[in-house]
């Protein structure tokens, strides 16, 4: 009878644990990178899963067109195939920055 109850226990722990180390954080990432794809405003520089980088030009209900290049082409996808959006700070300037070698 004991040795049934801790084998319940011990499952319902390692449920615990897996549930707490595996798919919480999974959950939370998901929910930050669908806010992140709900933030979207013009001019903002993505990066689209392909590796494609531009500056958004439109945004819609489940698409967005981005603009690449110096010579302004302009592409259409779904916003499922963002990869990160890079947002820019308004209290920065880029020149000021240093690089180190």
């Amino acid at each position: 009878m004991k040795m049934e109850i801790l084998i319940i226990v011990l499952i319902v722990f390692y449920i615990a644990i897996f549930y707490f180390l595996k798919m919480r954080p999974e959950k939370q990432r998901k929910k930050e990178q669908e806010e992140m794809k709900r933030s979207l405003n013009p001019g903002d520089p993505v990066t689209m899963i392909d590796g494609i980088v531009g500056n958004v030009c439109a945004v819609k209900e489940k698409t967005i067109v981005i603009e690449t290049g110096s010579d302004r082409t302009k592409i259409r996808f779904r916003r499922t195939a963002i990869s990160s959006v890079e947002k820019l700070d308004a209290g920065k300037d880029s020149k000021s920055t240093t690089v180190k070698k």
